[in-house]
């Protein structure tokens, strides 16, 4: 009962660092939920005390799933781009923080072995991710560093777990060979990275061949993909390949894998989205809660040890720290150096072959200075605890290195909090500039409403889905108005729906599957259009352009009131321009569909808006009356959809938040305007 008690207090804690952490912005949640463990402690009234015997426990139940989140959620295109600096520092930094750390630890403390200082080094190389987001939240830090920053995270703390590994067995064994060592280092690397993928690639089969079968079940899908980091592990570790990079190459797996676009496939994209998000917050909360939790009994224990004094102590973890940050400020120095030398030489041959002027070479002062925000910027965390906490009760001084452990991760957390905000302030913005951000994220969260939405239409809920569609696309009218943002055509989409219907109609000409006459006219009329949209910015050929639409609305018009009169029909040639028509309307619906889906450089307002001005046009051809039945049936699906458009606004806002594109004022007013609406809609139910 105490242990679950202890498991309610630290998922409450969990939930209330991420209310604080709106409130107190200025203070990064791992040091809010450090501060809350303590506070735990101390509820509790006595010691908490961790004993993880098996250190693969620790592993596989946190440190696999955020792995797997983690590379899951990287930017391929950024990692590839950046991967010989983020190699160095996730691989060639490390060691050199273990030896570096190790040497100097065990040269200050004699009575920390060798071995055991070379696993507090090891545990002290890997950076938090987390942490990492933390501490940029308000600094101005470069895109690139950004990236090396996440791209380091990712793949340090396996290269950093392993070598800790190692270093406890050489410290329980007492015998290490150097040469034994670097060979097993890279069976384990090549087969964990090897038994990742192919377990990955073992994964997405198993889902492709469940959804052959046509069980597009969310509950599974989402289910089997949390499942997988661990499976994974257990899998690559009893294959005696490395665990975590067997997880971390199966969720590049899952990234690089093409997801096929659909209602289903969106529908899963958003509940894996929101369930590893609050996974991964979770547990990455449940350990630096814990870490919180440990500070008491780890330091009250090292505390009391009347054989080292407490400034000692104290001296200890600044001179560390001081170790830590000096090895990653050089290393980082240099690669930098090397980096921009690299493409300032890239850039001058370039610019000789194209007799321009180069652009001027990073200065000395500019590397330093990227250099110092990288070093305080990937401050210590979750891995570090979590290795930190497998060390086997037979280490001698365990307790003193897991002392020295979370004192290091507190030093860096603070100087990441509290630093680097000062080396990289962020650019003091005005309030115009601000409420252009919020009005740019609020119109990203509205067309990608409009997107999920598109994604998830079929045939029976079509007309309900052009309805919310419609009403979202007036909503972001209505900002753009609100805001002066003029709304200009597209002209270029326009253009290429144009393009779609003559290719089109060429090919059916061609392949005598429509009067070679009536193609001939029907592309005549599309280079009447091509040419109006072309030069549509004469005033007379506005006017023109308006002449024609009314011309089309009244012959229309007639011809419905034609078609209406019994005993009435049109002419073969009308009949056989309309099926035409129908044919070519069909075809730029596809299309427009597959420009939703796709990269598109529209934006989804206006593909939508062609979209169902196509859909409106062929729905008047085809002359279908709704009846009242059907009238009914689409309104009740229309109040389904705009509560799930809704719930999809909700979630698009927190993200943006998250992302910093929205600012707390905006976030807080738009997720009452949802909420209101959300209220709004349950009253009409």
């Amino acid at each position: 009962m105490e242990t679950f008690l202890l498991i309610l207090l630290m998922l409450a804690a969990v939930l209330a660092s991420s209310v604080i952490d709106q409130l107190v912005p200025k203070v990064s949640s791992p040091l809010i939920q450090i501060g809350l463990g303590l506070v735990i402690t101390v509820v509790a009234g006595h010691q908490i005390d961790l004993l993880f015997d098996q250190s693969e426990l620790f592993l596989v139940l946190f440190i696999a799933p955020l792995l797997f989140h983690e590379a899951k959620e990287a930017n391929k295109t950024e990692l590839w781009r950046n991967r010989h600096s983020i190699l160095s520092l996730a691989i060639g930094l490390v060691l050199a923080i273990i030896v570096g750390v190790g040497f100097f630890v065990h040269a200050i403390v004699p009575s920390i072995s060798l071995a055991a200082a070379l696993a507090l080094g090891a545990a002290l190389g890997p950076t938090d991710p987390i942490a990492v987001s933390a501490a940029s939240k308000d600094a101005d830090i470069s895109p690139r560093c950004k990236a090396l920053l996440k791209g380091e995270s990712l793949i340090n703390d396996a290269s950093g777990i392993v070598a800790f590994q190692f270093a406890i067995a050489a410290a329980m064994t007492g015998a290490f060979s150097p040469a034994k060592a670097i060979g097993e280092f890279f069976i384990e690397f090549v087969g964990g990275i090897a038994f990742g993928l192919i377990l990955g690639i073992i994964g997405n089969l198993i889902v492709r061949l469940v959804r052959s079968w046509g069980l597009e079940n969310t509950t599974f899908h989402v289910l089997f993909e949390v499942f997988t980091p661990f499976i994974v592990f257990l899998a690559a570790d009893q294959l005696g390949g490395s665990g975590i990079l067997a997880v971390v190459a199966a969720g590049l797996v899952n990234v690089i894998a093409p997801r096929t676009a659909g209602p289903n496939v969106s529908r899963l994209n958003i509940v894996s989205t929101s369930v590893w998000r609050v996974i991964s917050f979770t547990l990455n909360g449940i350990v630096f809660v814990l870490l919180g939790t440990q500070l008491p009994r780890a330091m009250e224990t090292t505390w009391n040890n009347v054989t080292i004094p407490n400034w000692k102590l104290l001296l200890y973890v600044v001179a560390i720290t001081a170790i830590l940050i000096a090895v990653r400020f050089v290393w980082v120095l240099i690669m930098e150096r090397i980096h921009h030398r690299h493409v300032a030489q890239r850039k001058e041959k370039a610019a000789k072959e194209t007799h321009s002027i180069p652009e001027p070479r990073k200065t000395l002062a500019h590397d330093i200075r990227s250099a110092a925000i990288m070093t305080l910027g990937g401050p210590k965390g979750t891995v570090t605890l979590a290795v930190i906490l497998t060390i086997p009760q037979a280490i001698a001084q365990r307790q003193l290195i897991m002392f020295l452990a979370c004192g290091v991760i507190v030093m860096t957390l603070l100087l990441a909090t509290f630093v680097v905000p000062i080396l990289a302030p962020q650019k003091q913005r005005v309030n115009d500039e601000q409420r252009q951000r919020d009005t740019e994220a609020n119109l990203k969260v509205l067309r990608v409403v409009i997107e999920e939405l598109s994604g998830r239409q079929t045939p029976e809920n079509r007309a309900a889905t052009q309805i919310v569609i419609r009403q979202y696309n007036d909503r972001i009218g209505r900002v753009k108005e609100l805001n002066g943002i003029e709304d200009e055509p597209n002209t270029k989409l326009r253009l290429k729906t144009l393009a779609w219907e003559r290719t089109y109609v060429q090919q059916l000409v061609d392949d005598e599957r429509v009067d070679r006459y009536v193609g001939y006219q029907y592309l005549a009329r599309l280079a009447r259009m091509e040419e109006l949209i072309l030069h549509q910015r004469s005033l007379r050929a506005k006017i023109r352009q308006h002449w024609i639409r009314w011309r089309t609305f009244g012959r229309r018009s007639l011809h419905e009131i034609i078609h209406k009169v019994p005993g009435a029909e049109l002419s073969e040639n009308a009949q056989a321009t309309r099926q035409l028509q129908i044919k070519c309307y069909e075809h730029v619906i596809s299309k427009l569909h597959e420009e939703m889906a796709g990269d598109s450089s529209a934006n989804a307002e206006d593909i939508s808006k062609l979209l169902i001005e196509y859909q409106r046009l062929l729905r008047t051809l085809r002359a279908a009356a709704p009846s009242i039945t059907t009238f009914t049936k689409t309104k009740d699906k229309t109040t389904d959809i705009e509560r799930m458009a809704l719930e999809i606004e909700l979630e698009q806002i927190g993200t943006r938040y998250d992302d910093g594109e929205l600012s707390r004022a905006a976030a807080k007013r738009l997720r009452e305007n949802v909420n209101l609406m959300q209220m709004d809609l349950e009253d009409k139910v």
